[in-house]
């Protein structure tokens, strides 16, 4: 019975240090403990519910991963309608609702916040307990989609308070993510998400909550569903404020505005500085501040009196298509891209743009010679909008997908539940010329020098025809290569024969294995240690493993029985390149350690370590590193020709290692 109720302690405790910590990284966007620690708390839990069952709650930090396939969605019908807002569009429609609302309130203040472009979302809450989550639906009827918004790590399980609360707010898909989902659907033949809204939207919306979880989907929540009055509170700010106290992301980037014209300064400052923010944004929303005087003005049918919703003009503009070009990636896909007059779109020169596969050009009817209209999908990617087939003068030539691969010749397939066309030939030249590109990337080997060009040219002058064949090159072979003098190849040679070196992580993402990426190299590297232990692991040892799935899983065993991947192998084992993972093991990396939880900056040139190096040792250590100064750094490591982080460390007390201390500290 004693154990019983000190595991249950223990529970408790692990509940509530990884809350916190999930808190500050997830909420805050301020770690306060390194990832082996939250690791390493996270795998006892995990140890624990699997051997007690019983002990697994509801609100357990493990139960974010997402559970069974849902049969469907039930619907939920809102305490409170969840109105959408009225949209106004220029300077002379923003004063217009300024006058209606003094005409009625009198003389008010505004609340400005930015208008995350994602899905309306309302989390339940009891006794401080998340419940029950969904979307807006049709404002009165949504669906209940508790079981997706688990998954993400911004909400929380858990509030600081035992309250009885409706919280309301935005799901959506950071613009980094958007863009490695739609290269994954891409290389996997599938149609990619036109924008981070519709990408959001589609995530929550799956009836398999894995494929939510993988999304890294986040929120902010910007209000509550029934009066804030009843929370003792008296204004919509405060609001704001009282929900980020008990623990929800809410936006930092909003404004209180005492009359109008400070609402049009703020709105005028984010048309430009948009595209600078990681996530995406298309207006601006306005309310009045005080809850009185809301309830003063009232609401329509569809929406509230007392706020509005600023749109900003989407960019759009007009070019000519002026021819379509297929390339091959590395697992075969072909992607058409068009290629256009030069032209501004927000802010930069567009001559390319994706149009993804065969299908879309269908549908758009693209012809070489349209007019069509350009935009960037999320303020990011280039996108043909529509053909303006009005315009056409009988010159344009419509377009068919290629039956063969045009750098190989090979038969292109359509493989099942794919859009796009694939080349099947492991020997096709294009996808070996863009695995070797992958191979020597600054995230994968990171050879220096070896870049997109440089890769054509070794190809076509027959000297590779793999990413094993640059650990073979010579410098004589290389000073014939164009712009290659003798240093040049020197530098070249000697940033291959160093990348031998790389931890097994860096190999394993090299190698380019479908559906793994950085971070599914990082803990296979990890947990098997070397190459050859990997190269023997099952499908079920593989899936043992808490992060991996059964599709990477899959991936690996697949690529490892392949016999042309086997002689590529054993050529990097020849030449020297490690095989073993080198870096700190999960189960070696201490919990109490003398820098654990401690915030460290890496400063200055370092003689005896790389800055991956110098940085696996801290954490190693139990250190959080980051990469700037603040109140909040509690030590500094300076090399040589260390500068203003050095200055600011010593302006604010911080202590400070140099590179000797750094190597003591390590050895003891």
């Amino acid at each position: 019975m004693e154990d019983k109720l000190a595991l249950e302690q223990r529970v408790k405790e692990l509940h509530k240090l990884l809350n916190e910590y999930g808190h500050a990284y997830y909420v805050l966007d301020r770690p306060i403990v390194p990832d082996s620690e939250y690791d390493a708390r996270l795998k006892e839990l995990i140890g624990i519910e699997e051997a007690h069952p019983d002990l697994i709650m509801p609100d357990s930090p493990t139960q974010r991963v997402g559970g069974e396939v849902l049969p469907g969605f039930s619907q939920v019908v809102h305490d409170t309608p969840m109105l959408s807002l009225s949209n106004v569009f220029n300077e002379e429609d923003i004063r217009e609702f300024d006058r209606r609302v003094r005409a009625d309130a009198g003389d008010v203040r505004y609340v400005c916040e930015l208008k995350i472009d994602g899905l309306a979302i309302s989390l339940k809450y009891e006794q401080g307990r998340f419940v029950q989550g969904s979307t807006r639906g049709d404002g009165t009827v949504g669906e209940d989609i508790t079981m997706n918004l688990r998954t993400i790590r911004a909400i929380p399980l858990t509030l600081t308070e035992p309250v009885d609360i409706e919280a309301r707010g935005e799901a959506y898909m950071p613009k980094k993510s958007f863009m490695k989902l739609n290269e994954a659907r891409e290389e996997d033949g599938l149609d990619v998400f036109a924008n981070p809204r519709n990408a959001a939207a589609g995530s929550l919306r799956q009836l398999d909550p894995k494929i939510a979880a993988s999304r890294n989907l986040s929120v902010f929540m910007y209000g509550m569903g029934g009066n804030g009055a009843d929370y003792g509170l008296s204004a919509h700010s405060d609001s704001l404020e009282y929900l980020a106290k008990l623990g929800f992301r809410t936006n930092p980037e909003t404004k209180r505005c005492r009359d109008i014209e400070e609402v049009l300064k703020f709105v005028e400052s984010w048309q430009d500085r948009r595209p600078d923010l990681p996530y995406e944004i298309d207006g601006i929303v306005i309310k009045v501040d005080l809850f009185h005087k809301q309830e003063e003005l009232g609401f329509t049918a569809k929406s509230p009196r007392w706020a509005t919703a600023y749109k900003f003009p989407a960019e759009e503009v007009v070019t000519k298509l002026t021819d379509i070009e297929l390339t091959v990636g590395r697992t075969g896909v072909v992607t058409p891209t068009a290629i256009l007059e030069p032209v501004r779109v927000a802010g930069t020169t567009v001559s390319r743009a994706s149009l993804h596969n065969g299908d879309l050009i269908r549908e758009k009817d693209v012809r070489i010679g349209d007019e069509v209209v350009v935009r960037k999908a999320g303020d990011i990617i280039p996108e043909i909008v529509m053909t303006l087939a009005e315009r056409r003068t009988g010159n344009e030539e419509p377009y068919e997908m290629p039956t063969h691969c045009p750098a190989c010749d090979s038969e292109l397939v359509h493989l099942e539940e794919e859009v796009a066309l694939r080349c099947v030939n492991p020997q096709c030249p294009a996808q070996l010329q863009e695995s070797v590109i992958h191979f020597v990337s600054r995230n994968a080997m990171n050879i220096e020098g070896v870049g997109e060009k440089v890769v054509a040219q070794l190809f076509g002058e027959g000297l590779i025809k793999d990413a094993a064949d640059l650990y073979s090159l010579t410098e004589e072979q290389l000073i014939g290569l164009d712009r290659m003098g003798e240093k040049s190849a020197s530098n070249l040679i000697a940033a291959i024969s160093q990348s031998k070196k790389n931890s097994l992580e860096k190999l394993l993402f090299g190698l380019g294995i479908r559906h793994v990426g950085q971070k599914a190299a990082q803990i296979l590297a990890r947990e098997f240690g070397t190459l050859d232990a990997l190269r023997l692991a099952t499908g079920e040892q593989l899936t043992a493993i808490h992060e991996i799935g059964e599709k990477v899983a899959d991936s690996v065993v697949t690529y490892f029985s392949n016999e042309d991947v086997g002689k590529v192998l054993g050529k990097l084992e020849a030449a020297g390149v490690n095989t073993e993972y080198t870096g700190p093991r999960k189960r070696d990396i201490p919990t109490d350690g003398p820098l654990a939880g401690k915030t460290v900056v890496l400063t200055g040139k370092l003689e005896g370590f790389t800055r991956n190096e110098a940085k696996a040792a801290l954490e190693s250590l139990g250190a959080s590193v980051t990469g700037s100064v603040s109140k909040k750094t509690d030590l500094l490591v300076a090399g040589e020709d260390a500068g203003s982080k050095l200055e600011k460390a010593e302006s604010l007390g911080i202590e400070i290692w140099d590179e000797a201390a750094l190597s003591r500290a390590i050895s003891e």
